[in-house]
């Protein structure tokens, strides 16, 4: 005898600039973690984050005491993934995965396209429960040009055709940097997958810049998951957070068990 069981969860993806508001160079990651916690989604990729950074730390009396990506979980979020991708002089930064669900495998790849420009793809696997098949997030922050990019897509690709199941549920989500779309293609026809957006309203969404938004740069891309809806969360009137717009979409899985 088999029953069908059924999980609804919901993820956003957030570059959020290493907490610095881009023009009057403000903290804004105390804004930043609240505006997350408003959103209140199960899982969280975000990019630009910074892990160490002494000179914002002495700089600023209210730069926070741990690395961002442990500040914003607190107790919202108990599982934290880190990928240091860029290392410089005072610090370093990356991308970071937050979950309500158990993480049970994490990993970091350096897909830099070359010395200037340091990017990485962090694997994570997530529990969504018992007997439910194991969750892959692949958080992402593609490089601003273009050959790069299609060398990062083509990593992309390979990571997820010799480490993702094929019936896996995945999402890869991110900053794409793909503001001409042609990685796009690439990824929905190499890898069988839909972007939520998309696959929702017709047509990719508008994050960059985020106050009068015309590219469509932060995606989420899935497989095997039925998507719910889809949200972009705008800056309105007051101080700009981050120059990206947040993503964020609820899914659906439907696992059959046997008794």
């Amino acid at each position: 005898m088999s029953k069908a069981r059924r999980v609804r969860f919901s993820v956003a993806t957030y570059n959020i600039h290493k907490g610095v508001s881009r023009l009057r160079r403000r903290v804004v990651i105390h804004e930043l973690r609240e505006r997350l916690r408003g959103l209140d989604p199960d899982i969280v990729f975000l990019q630009e984050v910074l892990h160490t950074h002494e000179r914002h730390a002495d700089r600023y009396d209210e730069w926070p005491l741990r690395p961002q990506h442990e500040y914003i979980a607190d107790a919202y979020w108990h599982d934290v993934a880190y990928g240091r991708n860029a290392v410089y002089r005072h610090g370093n930064h990356g991308n970071a995965l937050l979950s309500r669900f158990p993480m049970l495998a994490q990993q970091n790849l350096d897909i830099s396209a070359h010395v200037f420009e340091s990017r990485g793809l962090l694997h994570c696997e997530v529990s969504l429960g018992e007997r439910m098949p194991r969750l892959h997030c692949i958080n992402v922050h593609l490089g601003l040009f273009e050959r790069g990019r299609q060398m990062q897509i083509r990593a992309l690709v390979d990571r997820i055709v010799t480490s993702v199941p094929r019936n896996a549920p995945l999402i890869i989500a991110g900053d794409f940097n793909d503001w001409r779309s042609k990685g796009d293609r690439t990824l929905t026809d190499a890898l069988n997958l839909v972007e939520v957006f998309e696959e929702r309203t017709g047509h990719l969404a508008r994050t960059f810049p985020s106050l009068l938004p015309v590219f469509r740069l932060d995606r989420i891309y899935v497989r095997g998951l039925e998507v719910v809806d889809a949200h972009v969360h705008y800056v309105k009137a007051g101080p700009r957070m981050s120059d990206h717009a947040a993503l964020a979409a609820t899914f659906e899985l439907t696992s059959k068990t046997r008794h």
